[in-house]
């Protein structure tokens, strides 16, 4: 518990500390947030906000994990690594497409095609790199099956779990993105899913199929470092959300929204608990369907009809409800509560196994 307790401490201060210092050097730099023309009204009076704050807790991370292994004298796992690896990939991702917007001026960044490229090399690596270094006991990081509460069913191949865990990355780092379009509202669900995390770890590690051949024992490669990469990002999720929180006075851009995505789904393939994830980020799901619905309804009936058909008011949910008249601060309270529910009933059923049987 120590090094979890300090990387997320250590991450914790850092993000607070650093997250103002970052606001003075992006207001500097003249880095502020370009809002979309087709968005919310309200939401042109943020034009200006400091943007890129991901890049502060993502560098508080880091340094929360490696102050953690230097005072524990503990070595990094590669499991450990292959998280964070996958984390700062993605943010350094979603830091180019950032940069491109406030260096242009522009609501859009990167191009899809070149942006979707720099996400599939960061998650291939990651995929084929987790399918090896086996430890001591022949288990690997990750292993080419799919996962609910732990791997289950035949395996799926190399290959095709290759394309898995890209369809994995792809879908919760895009989620997280569209999350994050209220104050607050992406931040405050994925500290809540990073301490599902730590949880989960723990209790991987306690119930260990290195320890003892138990029944319900996992196969889980690092389960204890993997707490501890989920402390630290809990620790500078909740550093930056304190600078985050309605009215923001930063936002963490695509550079945060990336690297929060890839961070979750590299936890979840490598605790054994894929389909899990998609429980635990009820809501980023949620909000994520809400725009295939939307692009569905509007494709399908503008087939068939003069004026194509809209499910909601605007798409993602959040703006939805803005345009009902919700106040911002009301929609991401009640997103939280929605959030806590669902991270609840993931550690629930996670637990589900364990409740002794009549």
């Amino acid at each position: 518990m120590t090094n979890i307790i300090i990387a997320a401490g250590v991450a914790l201060i850092f993000v607070m500390v650093g997250t103002p210092v970052w606001i003075r050097i992006v207001n500097r730099l003249g880095y502020g947030q370009m809002i979309r023309d087709e968005g919310p009204e309200a939401h042109l009076k943020k034009r200006g906000t400091p943007t890129m704050g991901g890049a502060v807790f993502i560098v508080g991370a880091l340094v929360g994990y490696a102050a953690a292994h230097l005072v524990t004298g503990e070595e990094p796992t590669i499991s450990g690594v292959l998280v964070l690896f996958l984390m700062t990939g993605l943010g350094l991702v979603g830091f180019l497409d950032d940069y491109i917007k406030v260096f242009k001026q522009r609501s859009l960044g990167l191009r899809s095609g070149a942006k979707m490229i720099g996400i599939i090399l960061v998650g291939v690596v990651f995929a084929v790199a987790s399918l090896n270094f086996p430890n001591g006991y022949d288990i690997t990081p990750a292993d080419p099956h799919l996962s609910f509460l732990r791997d289950f069913g035949p395996s799926i191949g190399p290959y095709l779990f290759v394309i898995w865990a890209l369809l994995l990355i792809a879908a919760m780092s895009n989620g997280v993105n569209l999350t994050d379009g209220l104050d607050g509202l992406a931040a405050g669900p994925a500290g809540m899913v990073l301490a599902a995390y730590v949880i989960i770890g723990n209790w991987q590690l306690r119930n260990s199929c290195a320890a003892a051949l138990a029944p319900n024992c996992y196969s889980v490669r690092d389960p204890l470092d993997l707490a501890v990469v989920a402390a630290a990002m809990l620790g500078g999720v909740f550093g930056f959300l304190w600078w985050n929180a309605p009215p923001a006075k930063i936002f963490m851009g695509d550079t945060g929204s990336l690297a929060l995505g890839g961070v979750l789904v590299g936890l979840a393939i490598l605790t054994r608990t894929q389909l899990l994830l998609a429980i635990l980020c009820g809501l980023i799901v949620m909000i994520t369907l809400s725009v295939i619905i939307q692009v569905g309804s509007f494709k399908v009936t503008g087939k068939f009809m003069p004026q194509p058909k809209r499910v909601f008011k605007m798409a993602p949910l959040q703006h939805h409800f803005e345009l009902s008249g919700w106040a911002e601060t009301t929609i991401v309270v009640r997103f939280w509560l929605m959030s806590a529910l669902f991270t609840a009933i993931g550690i629930g059923l996670f637990y589900l196994e364990w409740m002794p049987k009549k």
